[in-house]
């Protein structure tokens, strides 16, 4: 309980600190998100910490919200879509569709950032959402400093029949992989190409300091 009031009061100063750079209803929204996932990941059986009581859970930590790092994208789908080997961090292979992108602008340069999709042949009955399920993970120049050294995951709406949707690329969610806590876990490594060019100073740090 102590910990939770200190970091209410936190949320308080920091909004305080914050309000003339930042939308205080977004900033509001965000840190909700994230006191929620500590909630989450302190009391539910199934979070990494309480599968592996090998580790302490002392709260996730996180660059400040930075409202430069949400865009709008379309998704730009290839033509021929790629099987691709993507590689988890025990080892094994897992096929993945490489299926488009999205882009987005920051400080007048133009990024890009991989979008990827189960193959038919691995949605199984009672997982056909999946099949609507786009996957985005990447690396940046954060990826082993400041960030977890496999890199980071973002979530994004199911895809849209629309082709003119735009999708809501919020960096301070981008989040790190269960992998990133305990060894217990294999999770998917970005590939080569999906490294992007920029220090993204947004969303989830890494957990432990090695």
């Amino acid at each position: 309980m102590k910990r939770v009031i200190l970091f209410i009061i936190t949320i308080f100063i920091f909004i305080s600190c914050n309000k003339q750079k930042v939308d205080p209803e977004y900033l509001r929204e965000i840190t909700k998100y994230r006191l929620e996932k500590d909630v989450s990941f302190k009391n539910d059986p199934d979070s990494p910490f309480n599968r592996d009581k090998t580790i302490k859970f002392t709260g996730l930590k996180y660059f400040e919200v930075n409202p430069d790092f949400v865009f709008k994208s379309k998704l730009y789908r290839y033509a021929i879509p790629e099987t691709v080997i993507v590689l988890g961090t025990k080892g094994e292979e897992r096929t993945q569709i490489k299926y488009g992108y999205f882009q987005f602008n920051y400080k007048g340069k133009t990024y890009k950032i991989n979008v990827y999709k189960y193959p038919e042949s691995s949605i199984k009955e009672g997982k056909e959402f999946l099949r609507s399920y786009l996957i985005v993970w990447f690396r940046d120049l954060t990826t082993g400093d400041e960030t977890y050294e496999i890199g980071r995951y973002l979530d994004i709406e199911p895809e849209s029949s629309d082709p003119d949707y735009l999708y809501n690329l919020d960096f301070n969610k981008a989040y790190n992989p269960y992998c990133a806590y305990t060894p217990i876990y294999s999770c998917a490594i970005p590939r080569e190409d999906d490294f992007i060019n920029l220090r993204i100073k947004a969303g989830e740090k890494k957990y432990h300091n090695k």
